[in-house]
Protein backbone atom coordinates (compact mmCIF):
# COMPACT_ATOMS: atom_id res chain seq x y z
CA UNK A 1 0.00 0.00 0.00
CA UNK A 2 1.22 3.52 -0.80
CA UNK A 3 2.68 5.40 2.19
CA UNK A 4 2.62 9.20 2.38
CA UNK A 5 5.82 10.84 3.56
CA UNK A 6 5.92 13.17 6.61
CA UNK A 7 5.84 16.37 4.50
CA UNK A 8 2.78 15.28 2.53
CA UNK A 9 1.01 14.07 5.68
CA UNK A 10 1.61 17.47 7.27
CA UNK A 11 0.24 19.31 4.22
CA UNK A 12 -2.86 17.11 4.21
CA UNK A 13 -3.47 17.54 7.94
CA UNK A 14 -3.18 21.34 7.68
CA UNK A 15 -5.51 21.38 4.68
CA UNK A 16 -8.19 19.40 6.53
CA UNK A 17 -7.95 21.15 9.89
CA UNK A 18 -11.19 22.83 11.08
CA UNK A 19 -13.12 21.82 7.97
CA UNK A 20 -16.09 19.86 9.24
CA UNK A 21 -17.31 18.56 5.87
CA UNK A 22 -14.12 18.14 3.89
CA UNK A 23 -13.53 15.18 1.63
CA UNK A 24 -9.94 15.47 0.39
CA UNK A 25 -9.18 12.71 -2.10
CA UNK A 26 -5.57 11.99 -3.05
CA UNK A 27 -4.89 9.51 -5.83
CA UNK A 28 -1.49 8.20 -6.90
CA UNK A 29 -0.09 6.01 -9.65
CA UNK A 30 3.47 4.94 -8.79
CA UNK A 31 5.55 1.82 -9.35
CA UNK A 32 2.79 0.36 -11.48
CA UNK A 33 0.24 0.54 -8.68
CA UNK A 34 -2.77 2.77 -8.00
CA UNK A 35 -3.77 4.11 -4.60
CA UNK A 36 -6.69 6.37 -3.66
CA UNK A 37 -7.03 7.72 -0.12
CA UNK A 38 -9.76 9.99 1.23
CA UNK A 39 -9.21 12.26 4.23
CA UNK A 40 -11.54 14.27 6.40
CA UNK A 41 -10.91 16.41 9.48
CA UNK A 42 -10.20 13.33 11.61
CA UNK A 43 -7.99 11.37 9.18
CA UNK A 44 -8.49 8.60 6.61
CA UNK A 45 -12.09 7.68 5.75
CA UNK A 46 -13.78 5.26 3.37
CA UNK A 47 -13.32 5.92 -0.33
CA UNK A 48 -16.81 6.19 -1.85
CA UNK A 49 -15.58 7.36 -5.28
CA UNK A 50 -16.79 10.89 -4.61
CA UNK A 51 -17.69 13.10 -7.58
CA UNK A 52 -16.06 16.54 -7.63
CA UNK A 53 -16.31 19.60 -9.82
CA UNK A 54 -12.87 19.56 -11.51
CA UNK A 55 -12.93 23.12 -12.85
CA UNK A 56 -10.22 23.98 -15.34
CA UNK A 57 -8.87 20.44 -15.63
CA UNK A 58 -11.82 20.35 -18.06
CA UNK A 59 -9.62 22.32 -20.49
CA UNK A 60 -7.37 19.30 -21.05
CA UNK A 61 -10.41 17.25 -22.10
CA UNK A 62 -11.58 20.03 -24.43
CA UNK A 63 -8.17 20.17 -26.14
CA UNK A 64 -7.98 16.36 -26.29
CA UNK A 65 -11.17 16.43 -28.33
CA UNK A 66 -9.69 19.13 -30.56
CA UNK A 67 -6.55 16.99 -31.07
CA UNK A 68 -8.69 13.94 -31.85
CA UNK A 69 -10.59 15.81 -34.55
CA UNK A 70 -7.35 17.19 -35.91
CA UNK A 71 -5.92 13.67 -36.19
CA UNK A 72 -9.08 12.60 -37.97
CA UNK A 73 -8.63 15.59 -40.34
CA UNK A 74 -11.99 17.03 -39.31
CA UNK A 75 -10.37 20.19 -37.92
CA UNK A 76 -7.05 21.99 -38.21
CA UNK A 77 -5.17 23.79 -35.45
CA UNK A 78 -4.76 26.63 -37.96
CA UNK A 79 -8.51 27.00 -38.46
CA UNK A 80 -9.80 30.43 -37.54
CA UNK A 81 -12.61 30.44 -34.99
CA UNK A 82 -14.48 32.39 -37.69
CA UNK A 83 -14.93 29.08 -39.54
CA UNK A 84 -17.20 27.82 -36.75
CA UNK A 85 -19.03 30.96 -35.55
CA UNK A 86 -21.62 32.62 -37.79
CA UNK A 87 -22.27 36.35 -37.75
CA UNK A 88 -18.72 37.66 -37.44
CA UNK A 89 -17.25 40.58 -39.36
CA UNK A 90 -15.88 39.39 -42.72
CA UNK A 91 -12.98 41.88 -42.74
CA UNK A 92 -11.76 41.20 -39.18
CA UNK A 93 -9.00 38.81 -38.04
CA UNK A 94 -10.01 36.12 -35.53
CA UNK A 95 -7.59 33.77 -33.71
CA UNK A 96 -6.71 30.23 -34.70
CA UNK A 97 -7.73 27.25 -32.61
CA UNK A 98 -4.08 26.66 -31.72
CA UNK A 99 -3.74 30.14 -30.26
CA UNK A 100 -7.00 29.76 -28.38
CA UNK A 101 -5.96 26.36 -26.98
CA UNK A 102 -2.56 27.66 -25.81
CA UNK A 103 -3.69 30.99 -24.31
CA UNK A 104 -1.75 33.01 -26.89
CA UNK A 105 -4.75 34.43 -28.78
CA UNK A 106 -4.59 37.84 -27.13
CA UNK A 107 -7.99 37.64 -25.43
CA UNK A 108 -8.01 39.18 -21.98
CA UNK A 109 -8.15 36.90 -18.98
CA UNK A 110 -11.26 38.63 -17.59
CA UNK A 111 -13.51 37.90 -20.58
CA UNK A 112 -16.43 37.32 -20.82
CA UNK A 113 -17.23 39.25 -17.63
CA UNK A 114 -14.96 42.32 -17.67
CA UNK A 115 -12.22 43.48 -15.31
CA UNK A 116 -14.52 43.52 -12.28
CA UNK A 117 -15.02 39.75 -12.52
CA UNK A 118 -11.83 38.61 -10.78
CA UNK A 119 -12.40 41.03 -7.90
CA UNK A 120 -16.03 39.91 -7.52
CA UNK A 121 -15.07 36.23 -7.67
CA UNK A 122 -12.20 36.49 -5.17
CA UNK A 123 -14.25 38.66 -2.78
CA UNK A 124 -17.17 36.24 -3.02
CA UNK A 125 -14.99 33.22 -2.31
CA UNK A 126 -13.33 34.90 0.68
CA UNK A 127 -16.51 36.29 2.24
CA UNK A 128 -18.85 33.47 1.26
CA UNK A 129 -21.09 35.86 -0.68
CA UNK A 130 -21.15 33.46 -3.65
CA UNK A 131 -24.12 31.33 -2.73
CA UNK A 132 -25.24 27.85 -3.63
CA UNK A 133 -25.23 27.18 -7.36
CA UNK A 134 -24.04 30.69 -8.28
CA UNK A 135 -21.84 30.30 -11.34
CA UNK A 136 -20.34 33.56 -12.61
CA UNK A 137 -18.97 31.99 -15.80
CA UNK A 138 -21.93 32.38 -18.13
CA UNK A 139 -22.20 33.31 -21.82
CA UNK A 140 -24.81 32.86 -24.51
CA UNK A 141 -24.33 32.89 -28.30
CA UNK A 142 -25.16 36.56 -28.71
CA UNK A 143 -22.64 37.60 -26.07
CA UNK A 144 -19.99 35.36 -27.65
CA UNK A 145 -20.41 36.99 -31.06
CA UNK A 146 -20.46 40.46 -29.50
CA UNK A 147 -17.21 39.83 -27.61
CA UNK A 148 -15.50 38.44 -30.71
CA UNK A 149 -16.47 41.47 -32.78
CA UNK A 150 -15.73 44.06 -30.09
CA UNK A 151 -12.27 42.77 -29.14
CA UNK A 152 -10.20 43.05 -32.35
CA UNK A 153 -6.81 41.32 -32.42
CA UNK A 154 -3.79 41.15 -34.67
CA UNK A 155 -2.63 38.05 -36.55
CA UNK A 156 0.23 37.11 -34.20
CA UNK A 157 1.12 35.01 -31.17
CA UNK A 158 0.44 37.19 -28.14
CA UNK A 159 2.25 36.73 -24.82
CA UNK A 160 0.69 33.92 -22.80
CA UNK A 161 -2.40 35.05 -20.89
CA UNK A 162 -4.71 32.49 -19.32
CA UNK A 163 -8.13 32.93 -20.93
CA UNK A 164 -11.29 31.00 -20.11
CA UNK A 165 -12.98 32.73 -23.04
CA UNK A 166 -10.44 31.31 -25.50
CA UNK A 167 -10.98 27.75 -24.29
CA UNK A 168 -14.74 28.24 -24.42
CA UNK A 169 -14.36 29.08 -28.10
CA UNK A 170 -12.38 25.88 -28.70
CA UNK A 171 -15.19 23.88 -27.12
CA UNK A 172 -17.79 25.68 -29.19
CA UNK A 173 -15.82 24.90 -32.37
CA UNK A 174 -15.54 21.21 -31.44
CA UNK A 175 -19.29 21.05 -30.82
CA UNK A 176 -19.98 22.80 -34.12
CA UNK A 177 -17.71 20.35 -35.94
CA UNK A 178 -19.48 17.32 -34.45
CA UNK A 179 -22.91 18.85 -35.09
CA UNK A 180 -24.01 17.85 -31.58
CA UNK A 181 -22.85 20.82 -29.52
CA UNK A 182 -20.18 20.78 -26.82
CA UNK A 183 -22.02 18.99 -23.99
CA UNK A 184 -23.30 16.02 -25.99
CA UNK A 185 -19.98 15.70 -27.82
CA UNK A 186 -17.99 15.80 -24.59
CA UNK A 187 -20.23 13.33 -22.76
CA UNK A 188 -19.88 10.84 -25.60
CA UNK A 189 -16.11 11.39 -25.61
CA UNK A 190 -15.86 10.79 -21.86
CA UNK A 191 -17.94 7.62 -21.80
CA UNK A 192 -17.49 6.01 -25.23
CA UNK A 193 -13.98 7.09 -26.25
CA UNK A 194 -12.23 7.27 -22.87
CA UNK A 195 -14.40 4.78 -20.97
CA UNK A 196 -14.83 7.07 -17.95
CA UNK A 197 -18.03 5.97 -16.24
CA UNK A 198 -18.28 8.61 -13.52
CA UNK A 199 -17.42 11.75 -15.50
CA UNK A 200 -19.88 14.08 -17.17
CA UNK A 201 -20.49 17.71 -18.07
CA UNK A 202 -22.20 19.97 -15.56
CA UNK A 203 -23.21 18.92 -12.06
CA UNK A 204 -25.77 16.44 -10.78
CA UNK A 205 -27.23 17.09 -7.31
CA UNK A 206 -27.80 13.35 -6.84
CA UNK A 207 -24.15 12.50 -7.51
CA UNK A 208 -21.84 15.47 -6.85
CA UNK A 209 -20.30 16.29 -3.50
CA UNK A 210 -21.28 19.74 -2.27
CA UNK A 211 -18.66 22.45 -2.03
CA UNK A 212 -18.04 24.35 1.20
CA UNK A 213 -16.68 27.72 2.22
CA UNK A 214 -13.93 28.14 4.83
CA UNK A 215 -16.70 29.00 7.31
CA UNK A 216 -18.04 25.44 6.73
CA UNK A 217 -21.07 26.89 4.94
CA UNK A 218 -22.54 24.58 2.30
CA UNK A 219 -22.37 26.42 -1.06
CA UNK A 220 -23.56 23.47 -3.14
CA UNK A 221 -22.50 23.09 -6.77
CA UNK A 222 -22.13 25.42 -9.70
CA UNK A 223 -25.15 25.30 -11.99
CA UNK A 224 -24.40 25.50 -15.72
CA UNK A 225 -27.42 27.20 -17.26
CA UNK A 226 -28.68 25.14 -20.20
CA UNK A 227 -29.32 28.21 -22.38
CA UNK A 228 -26.35 30.28 -21.22
CA UNK A 229 -23.51 27.78 -20.87
CA UNK A 230 -21.05 28.47 -23.69
CA UNK A 231 -18.28 28.95 -21.08
CA UNK A 232 -18.70 25.28 -20.07
CA UNK A 233 -15.70 23.93 -22.08
CA UNK A 234 -13.44 25.98 -19.81
CA UNK A 235 -14.48 24.25 -16.59
CA UNK A 236 -17.75 22.33 -16.29
CA UNK A 237 -16.76 18.65 -16.01
CA UNK A 238 -17.45 16.62 -12.87
CA UNK A 239 -15.32 13.53 -12.18
CA UNK A 240 -13.78 11.18 -9.63
CA UNK A 241 -10.23 10.31 -8.61
CA UNK A 242 -10.70 6.87 -10.16
CA UNK A 243 -11.61 8.33 -13.56
CA UNK A 244 -8.93 11.03 -13.45
CA UNK A 245 -6.21 8.48 -12.67
CA UNK A 246 -7.44 6.38 -15.60
CA UNK A 247 -7.25 9.51 -17.79
CA UNK A 248 -3.79 10.26 -16.42
CA UNK A 249 -2.61 6.76 -17.32
CA UNK A 250 -3.93 7.16 -20.88
CA UNK A 251 -1.92 10.38 -21.19
CA UNK A 252 1.12 8.90 -19.48
CA UNK A 253 1.40 6.11 -22.04
CA UNK A 254 -0.20 8.17 -24.84
CA UNK A 255 -2.69 5.35 -25.39
CA UNK A 256 -4.64 7.54 -27.80
CA UNK A 257 -2.50 8.94 -30.65
CA UNK A 258 -3.89 12.44 -30.24
CA UNK A 259 -2.62 12.76 -26.65
CA UNK A 260 0.93 13.20 -27.96
CA UNK A 261 -0.24 16.23 -29.91
CA UNK A 262 -1.46 17.82 -26.67
CA UNK A 263 1.87 17.25 -24.91
CA UNK A 264 4.02 19.16 -27.39
CA UNK A 265 5.28 22.64 -26.56
CA UNK A 266 3.49 25.41 -28.49
CA UNK A 267 4.24 28.50 -26.39
CA UNK A 268 6.06 29.92 -23.38
CA UNK A 269 3.87 30.39 -20.33
CA UNK A 270 6.11 32.50 -18.06
CA UNK A 271 7.29 29.95 -15.46
CA UNK A 272 6.09 27.04 -17.60
CA UNK A 273 5.64 26.00 -21.23
CA UNK A 274 2.30 25.41 -22.90
CA UNK A 275 0.91 22.37 -24.66
CA UNK A 276 -2.62 22.09 -26.00
CA UNK A 277 -4.51 22.73 -22.78
CA UNK A 278 -1.78 21.15 -20.63
CA UNK A 279 0.81 23.19 -18.71
CA UNK A 280 4.32 21.75 -19.17
CA UNK A 281 7.25 22.00 -16.79
CA UNK A 282 9.93 24.27 -18.24
CA UNK A 283 12.56 22.20 -20.11
CA UNK A 284 10.99 18.99 -18.76
CA UNK A 285 8.00 18.50 -21.00
CA UNK A 286 7.46 14.96 -19.73
CA UNK A 287 5.98 16.62 -16.62
CA UNK A 288 2.54 18.12 -17.27
CA UNK A 289 -0.29 19.32 -15.07
CA UNK A 290 -3.43 21.36 -14.72
CA UNK A 291 -5.39 22.63 -11.76
CA UNK A 292 -8.98 23.70 -11.35
CA UNK A 293 -11.24 25.88 -9.22
CA UNK A 294 -14.98 26.44 -8.95
CA UNK A 295 -16.94 27.98 -6.09
CA UNK A 296 -16.25 25.40 -3.38
CA UNK A 297 -13.78 23.10 -5.11
CA UNK A 298 -10.04 22.98 -5.82
CA UNK A 299 -8.35 20.28 -7.92
CA UNK A 300 -4.96 19.24 -9.29
CA UNK A 301 -3.84 16.62 -11.82
CA UNK A 302 -0.14 16.06 -12.50
CA UNK A 303 1.68 13.48 -14.65
CA UNK A 304 5.34 12.54 -15.06
CA UNK A 305 5.54 10.50 -18.26
CA UNK A 306 9.19 9.64 -17.67
CA UNK A 307 8.74 8.28 -14.14
CA UNK A 308 5.37 6.74 -15.10
CA UNK A 309 3.61 8.30 -12.15
CA UNK A 310 0.62 10.58 -11.64
CA UNK A 311 -1.13 12.45 -8.83
CA UNK A 312 -4.67 13.73 -8.44
CA UNK A 313 -5.85 15.89 -5.52
CA UNK A 314 -9.55 16.76 -5.19
CA UNK A 315 -11.11 18.90 -2.46
CA UNK A 316 -14.60 20.23 -1.77
CA UNK A 317 -13.15 23.29 0.01
CA UNK A 318 -11.11 26.14 -1.56
CA UNK A 319 -7.75 24.87 -0.28
CA UNK A 320 -4.34 24.80 -1.96
CA UNK A 321 -4.47 21.44 -3.76
CA UNK A 322 -1.59 22.55 -6.04
CA UNK A 323 0.87 22.52 -3.15
CA UNK A 324 -0.13 19.02 -2.09
CA UNK A 325 -0.18 17.69 -5.65
CA UNK A 326 3.09 19.20 -6.83
CA UNK A 327 4.92 18.20 -3.65
CA UNK A 328 3.63 14.65 -3.93
CA UNK A 329 4.48 14.36 -7.65
CA UNK A 330 8.01 15.64 -6.98
CA UNK A 331 8.46 13.08 -4.19
CA UNK A 332 7.53 10.01 -6.24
Amino acid sequence: MFVFGPKIKSLIQKACANKKHIKLTVGVIANGEKNITVFDESGVVQNDNFVYEIGSITKTFTTSLLAKYRNEQKMSLEDSIQKYVAGLNDDQYYPTLKRLATHTSGYHRFLPNGKWFRFTLLKGLITGDIKEGENLLQMDYGKMVQLLCENPLQDKDYPWQYANFGMALVGYAVGACSGLGYSETMNRFLSEELGLKHSYTGTNPDKNLHGFHFSNEDIGNWVWDKDNNLMAPAGDISSTAEDLLAYARMNMFEEKPYFALCHQKYADAKKYDMGLGWILQKNKHHVLFHNGATGGFRTYLGIDKQKKCAVVVLANYPINTDKIGQSLLDSL
